[in-house]
């Protein structure tokens, strides 16, 4: 997709076959992506005008979200948190919010704002899904890397984005608001040491 589409519902399938829509992110989702946001970063989470705010900017950012089913046998074994099913809600076979992403693009670069998925959308390759999303999103706008930061304990994270081909390049040390040491992680989109690159151009020792 490139950054001046029009927004639509893409149908795929996640890792286990199960089919879950990615979409951009509206301001009707802010409530219930706010509401998982506190759910899995209770230590970090953006309040909902933070979101809000993201979405306005639309020349540099583009959100998206993840909706599916949410297996019954998911519910009964806890998986389920609120924010991820709103209580009273159908479950089983009934759409529910996944995940979500969001980018910030100024070429040549592309940061990873946010990235979730609820603890019932997990071991789905949703993670890896909404990631890529974002990456295709980033090279269609000239991006020539991707950046993000990730707390120094969430292993599980990291095992994600390295296998996207994301490499550790600093450690920002007291990041997150516990005082937890964050990792800046990069992926090149192009050859960051060619002539032409604007990365390597902007540099002081071009």
């Amino acid at each position: 997709m490139s950054g001046g589409e029009a927004a639509r519902d893409e149908g795929v399938c996640a890792a286990d076959g199960s089919a879950v829509t990615v979409r951009e992110m509206t301001e009707e989702d802010v409530p219930a992506v706010a509401a998982l946001e506190q759910v899995l970063f209770p230590v970090d989470a953006w309040p909902e005008r933070f979101f809000r705010q993201e979405l306005s900017q639309t020349g540099t950012r583009r959100y998206w979200v993840a909706e599916g089913a949410v297996q019954e046998s998911a519910v009964q074994e806890g998986a389920v948190q609120e924010g991820a099913v709103q209580e009273g809600t159908p479950h089983d076979g009934a759409a529910q919010l996944l995940g979500y992403v969001g980018l910030m693009c100024v070429p040549p670069f592309a940061d990873v704002q946010t990235l979730a998925v609820a603890r019932a959308g997990r071991r789905r390759g949703l993670g890896r899904l909404l990631l890529r999303t974002l990456i295709e999103e980033g090279r269609d706008r000239g991006a020539e890397q991707v950046l993000l930061e990730v707390r120094i304990d969430n292993h599980g994270a990291q095992h994600l984005y390295r296998g996207e081909g994301f490499s550790v390049i600093h450690t920002r040390r007291g990041y997150y608001r516990d005082g937890c040491d964050a990792l800046i992680m990069r992926l090149p989109l192009a050859d960051l040491e060619a002539p032409t690159s604007a990365s390597r151009l902007r540099s002081p020792d071009a």
